[in-house]
């Protein structure tokens, strides 16, 4: 857009300069014209009236001479006449002229000076008059001058007017030249090559309406490319689908995108998939007149992301972006992602009393610190749990309104904000499906027996047919918490709960990433090598060794314990001053809770004190970066770093450990990481570390930076088979087929 309104700008420029001259040179020429004009008449009427005018001069008739005058007074265009005598004395004047006409004196006594006739423009009363004086004679000598003095104004008049009709000439060329100009580019170029994106996109999204490449002569070489591209993508696609459906039959081989469609598709013979999450996985935001959109940080987006995208299906989620309304349609749903849609999300709207009481209150004061042991102190208020109770409500009727239409849909709900959920919905559909995977860590019975609510989020989660947690160890203590609190049938074998003759089925799943989408990078790639280059030259880091933090700003994450550790590490082993460098990567989260915004001060503070405490010249030990970034940038971190450290006091699984595993292709760096994240059930190759133990995570520090290439690459690579073989993709296949076979 801001090119075709440069085109518009510049054809206008161009325009307006040759309006302008043309009409420059149209003034400058009738200006002259008009000039020679008046000056002609007036010596016409001078030398005519200078014969009649000299002899009676000379007899001095004073009467008969203003009779002359008078008769010229009035005329079109003709100001009057006056007469003076040698000595700059008015003999005679027309009535019409001023008692002073000094200005026209002046002329007439350079022309009686010079004895030759002479004229020029000057203002009488704010009125522009022309003046042509002729010498009058006597037989000897110049007795005086002969004065004519006419209306002028009306050249101006005609200069304006040139300049106006040129100037409306110009707005009116300009406005049809700019709707010209739209239209052209409009039918001309947008509309073709819209048609050409259309039919390259619906080549992308492998749609069953498939639209072929227009046929548009001016683009006829594009289109011939565009043709072979869409034809070339097309083929791709099918081997690519070929491939996955045999793959199915082989165990061992990579579950991508492609292998879990195929999947989907044998499995669940076309049975819509719907996706709930508190969190949405695009966000739009406005900053002035642009709308524009990101990506969360978050751990359950980015592992369910790749889920939709692969199967498609719908994802209703709160709408939390200052511009989320203004790019919905009347349903409340968009297309995404937005440069290449795969499937539908629909946002539900919160007002604020909804969202501090359920999201901010009940589930982040109250759930988020009784599952996470961090030594927070849950707060239970009523009336937080009557939002809780009220939103999950609203949750519930946007599901049921969706699968009205659909037999026996299935349902994925996301995490602790909708523990009521699976009850809700179940008694609506009862044939619905219904899968919550519980992305928190899920405490032992006696921690969880404190919350005033529990037996109704107890029956609220039984609704569900699956429940899936991270770790056996979270599943044996939701069963262990299901027989201490509720009457009910538990099956310790098969590991399911019955109760009011409905049957859940608990189950570990250890969530993963995409490892073929967005975490494989060519170690020998250059743009790479740059990126990681500039993030050294823009953090103006010139130390040997790089640790790196990634982590939202949250008491669970351990990042006050990490510093401790980078702190004690430098105090043992001061030859790595001004060495190593730890970038801690923390934007901000859940602001408005008091408990986060006091723990911001807490890590800034402490931040600060180590930085102070060893900062020489150019050197701070700790680079501190409260910013979000995209996976692209994070992927340039990760492997810029020799060591990351994952050091959660509790989580469920910590994505960010298998990011830097996948991120990691040059087989290099080392892996830091806390026993109690539920990665470390899987990277066993890690140093594993209890963050809690500063002298022992110090140790671990030294001895990553100190490991030898070829232990970094025997340890990368083992784990990088795990993540690689267990990657998002399988994780969601065995979720999704355990789902199907509950019928």
């Amino acid at each position: 857009m801001k090119r075709i309104i440069a085109a518009i700008l510049l054809i206008i420029a161009i325009v307006s300069l040759t309006v302008v001259f043309f009409a420059f040179t149209q003034v400058t020429n009738e200006e002259l014209r008009l000039r020679n004009d008046i000056q002609y008449r007036s010596t016409l009427l001078a030398e005519s009236l200078r014969e009649t005018v000299e002899p009676n001069f000379i007899n001095k008739s004073e009467k008969y001479l203003q009779g002359v005058v008078e008769k010229y007074a009035n005329k079109e265009r003709f100001a009057g006449l006056a007469i003076v005598d040698n000595q700059n004395n008015i003999v005679a004047v027309s009535s019409t002229l001023p008692n002073e006409i000094s200005e026209a004196q002046k002329i007439a006594g350079d022309v009686m000076d010079s004895d030759k006739a002479n004229g020029d423009f000057v203002n009488f009363k704010d009125k522009k008059m022309y003046v042509f004086a002729v010498p009058l004679h006597d037989d000897k000598s110049v007795v005086g001058s002969l004065l004519i003095v006419q209306n002028a104004g009306y050249i101006n008049t005609r200069l304006t007017d040139i300049w106006k009709t040129n100037l409306i000439r110009l707005f009116t060329q300009a406005f049809f030249l700019s709707v010209a100009t739209l239209l052209i580019l409009r039918w001309i170029i947008y509309e073709p090559i819209k048609s050409l994106v259309d039919s390259i996109k619906s080549a992308q999204l492998n749609t069953d309406n498939k639209k072929s490449v227009p046929n548009i002569p001016l683009f006829n070489p594009l289109i011939k490319e565009l043709s072979n591209i869409q034809r070339n993508l097309t083929e791709a696609r099918s081997v690519a689908s070929e491939e996955a459906r045999l793959r199915l039959e082989k165990v061992d081989s990579p579950w991508t995108a492609e292998r879990l469609k195929e999947f989907i598709k044998d499995t669940l013979k076309g049975r819509t998939i719907i996706v709930v999450s508190n969190r949405e996985p695009y966000i739009h935001t406005k900053e002035g007149n642009k709308i524009s959109y990101y990506f969360p940080a978050s751990g359950m987006v980015t592992a369910i992301e790749p889920i939709i995208q692969a199967c498609g299906g719908i994802w209703i989620a709160h709408g939390s972006g200052d511009a989320d309304k203004l790019v919905v349609d009347k349903d409340n749903k968009i297309k995404v992602p937005p440069n290449e849609p795969k499937y539908t999300l629909k946002r539900i709207w919160l007002d604020e009393i909804e969202e501090k009481g359920y999201y901010y209150g009940f589930s982040n004061e109250g759930l988020w610190p009784l599952c996470h042991l961090a030594h927070t102190r849950p707060t239970f208020r009523k009336e937080d749990w009557e939002e809780y109770k009220r939103v999950n409500g609203k949750f519930a009727s946007a599901v049921l309104s969706e699968i009205k239409k659909y037999n026996k849909p299935i349902i994925l709900l996301q995490d602790y904000h909708f523990a009521l959920l699976p009850r809700m919905i179940k008694k609506g559909r009862p044939d619905a499906v219904i899968g919550l995977f519980w992305h928190i860590p899920w405490p032992n019975s006696e921690s969880f027996s404190i919350c005033p609510f529990r037996k109704d989020l107890l029956d609220g989660l039984l609704g569900a047919d699956l429940l899936g947690f991270h770790t056996q160890l979270h599943c044996n203590n939701f069963i262990d918490t299901i027989g201490r609190e509720l009457e009910s049938l538990i099956d310790w074998e098969q590991f399911t709960v019955t109760k009011n003759d409905h049957t859940t089925r608990i189950k570990p799943f250890p969530i993963s990433i995409a490892f073929y989408n967005g975490f494989h990078y060519q170690s020998h790639d250059q743009s790479s090598q740059i990126n990681i280059s500039n993030i050294r030259k823009q953090l103006n880091i010139k130390s040997e060794y790089i640790g790196l933090g990634v982590d939202r700003l949250d008491y669970t994450k351990g990042i006050i314990e990490r510093f401790k550790a980078i702190e004690y590490f430098l105090e043992k082993y001061p030859s790595y001053k001004n060495r190593f460098t730890f970038i801690q990567i923390a934007p901000p989260s859940r602001s408005k809770i008091k408990r986060y915004k006091d723990f911001e001060n807490e890590v800034v503070m402490e931040f600060e004190r180590i930085n102070q405490k060893f900062k020489s010249k150019g050197w701070e030990p700790i680079i501190f970066l409260k910013k979000r970034y995209n996976h692209e940038e994070l992927n340039h971190f990760y492997r810029l770093a020799n060591i990351c450290l994952v050091t959660s006091l509790h989580d469920g699984m910590n994505l960010v450990a298998k990011e830097f595993i996948a991120a990691r292709d040059d087989e290099r760096g080392v892996l830091i990481l806390s026993q109690f994240a539920g990665s470390s059930r899987e990277l066993k190759d890690a140093f594993i570390v209890n963050p809690y133990n500063t002298e022992h995570m110090s140790e671990a520090i030294k001895s990553g930076l100190e490991m030898t290439p070829s232990e970094q690459i025997r340890k990368i690579r083992k784990m990088r088979e795990i993540v690689k073989n267990y990657n998002i993709y399988r994780w969601s296949a065995e979720l999704l087929k355990t789902m199907a076979n509950l019928e």
